[in-house]
């Protein structure tokens, strides 16, 4: 099941990559558990997800093909 993410600010800089292709991530839980192994840095960040243009708030399940954005916090007006 491959998936795409979407990274922005400081978590692409952390990770070094603005888009990654993930294969056997069925929710967004094991997507977290993934991206905090994988980038270490990333276990103490703060972020939102939002699967296909909807952010959501609790663990959600994946489909192939979707579209994962890892939003970090937005300040300003």
């Amino acid at each position: 099941m491959a998936i795409k993410v979407i990274l922005f600010g400081q978590l692409a800089e952390i990770t070094g990559r603005h888009t990654l292709e993930l294969e056997d991530i069925s929710d967004t839980e094991t997507l977290q558990k993934k991206m905090n192994s994988d980038f270490p840095a990333l276990a103490g960040t703060t972020y939102r997800i939002a699967v296909d243009k909807k952010l959501i708030s609790e663990n959600t399940s994946l489909p192939n093909e979707v579209t994962v954005a890892l939003l970090p916090p937005f300040s300003g007006g």
